[in-house]
């Protein structure tokens, strides 16, 4: 396998961020991402799908496909929130702000539910609802927060939504379409074509089809996520041959290839870089890539059928004690906190 040194970070350096891990039993398994140990694990709704978590770390939401969302308080671990939500709702993205979330609702015959709901992350109500192609499941936004990417299988396109008048304004026609990863710099869009075999790469600016890079024959790609730095796309290949290709983004080649657990599925990348988090879900584990090694280094037993993961934003620790006061305990997550007072907060810096 290939060494990728690309300007990632050493695994020493990667700390203080939670991996969200949906199991189709009900469950989030919770991840230390500097122990790669479960040290939470939450009941949510029922079959639980998509993930993500607002940009400041607080909230995590979770589309349960049986019509809800959950919203998870990453402080304590729990759920505070059950939001009503459009039919069979399964990806689900937050603009870059935070203010927005975007949530597909799945395609189901005779329903006719195609569509993305839009929820107001303040008061946690919905505020739009756009029809989009035939069998939306993924989503991604654009850095600059203007534009939302939904992949449609069936219509075999890719809806092009303006988050401004919540309207699709254009769409793009890429065969197949699953996953979706916009580059840090917003100007591609990484698509997975698992009935292909392929990974298209668009040019957000024309919303063109720039090129169109081959798995080999036979493979269902179907997670992508872009490392921080943007060069490189980790893919997971569900079936036959289970494991994760990486893309070299500057050449649009694949340079590694690196054998997972059973039915991969989802993928994120932690803050810095230096971790890849894949969800297997018939082996109910997740396997941890070292992306300066493109090797395994970890392998964490989760839920019964983990599906998609979401990495937290880098979680400070307390450096001083004036840092303690005024509540300021309760900014710090794992693995040094959540404090429940003062004088835990205190108790760790001396520590430290």
């Amino acid at each position: 396998m290939l060494s990728l040194g690309a300007g990632l970070v050493n695994a020493t350096a990667q700390s203080h961020t939670s991996a969200y891990v949906t199991n189709v039993s009900g469950t989030v398994s919770v991840i230390d991402t500097t122990t790669n140990t479960v040290f939470a694990t939450i009941p949510v709704g029922i079959f639980p799908s998509g993930v993500a978590i607002t940009p400041d770390g607080t909230r995590v939401y979770v589309t349960n496909i049986f019509n809800s969302i959950s919203v998870i308080d990453a402080a304590t671990n729990m759920v505070v929130l059950t939001i009503p939500s459009g039919q069979f709702p399964t990806g689900i993205a937050i603009t870059p702000n935070g203010t927005r979330a975007y949530v597909v609702n799945q395609f189901v015959t005779n329903q006719g539910n195609n569509t993305v709901s839009v929820i107001d992350t303040t008061t946690n109500a919905i505020v739009a609802t756009i029809s989009v192609g035939l069998g939306p499941s993924e989503i991604a936004i654009t850095p600059d927060g203007t534009r939302a990417y939904v992949p449609d299988q069936q219509d075999s396109i890719i809806s092009v939504i303006d988050t401004a008048t919540n309207t699709v304004v254009t769409t793009v026609p890429v065969r197949g379409t699953a996953g979706i990863a916009i580059t840090p710099d917003g100007t591609q869009a990484y698509v997975t074509s698992p009935g292909a075999g392929t990974v298209s790469v668009i040019d957000i600016a024309t919303n063109t089809v720039l090129a169109t890079i081959s798995l080999g024959t036979n493979q269902n790609p179907f997670g992508v996520a872009i490392t921080p730095d943007g060069t490189r796309a980790y893919v997971t290949i569900s079936f036959p041959n289970n494991f994760v290709s990486v893309i070299d983004t500057a050449t649009n080649t694949v340079v590694a290839t690196i054998p997972v657990g059973v039915a991969p599925n989802g993928v994120a990348i932690t803050p810095d870089g230096s971790r890849a988090y894949v969800t297997n879900d018939d082996s109910d584990s997740v396997s941890v890539i070292d992306t300066t090694t493109s090797t395994v280094v970890a392998t964490i037993p989760v839920g019964v059928g983990p599906v998609a993961v979401a990495i937290t934003p880098m979680s400070p620790t307390p450096t001083d004690k004036e840092q303690c006061k005024d509540h300021g305990y309760s900014k710090f997550g794992p693995p040094a906190g959540p404090f429940k007072n003062q004088g835990q907060c205190v108790s760790y810096v001396e520590h430290h």
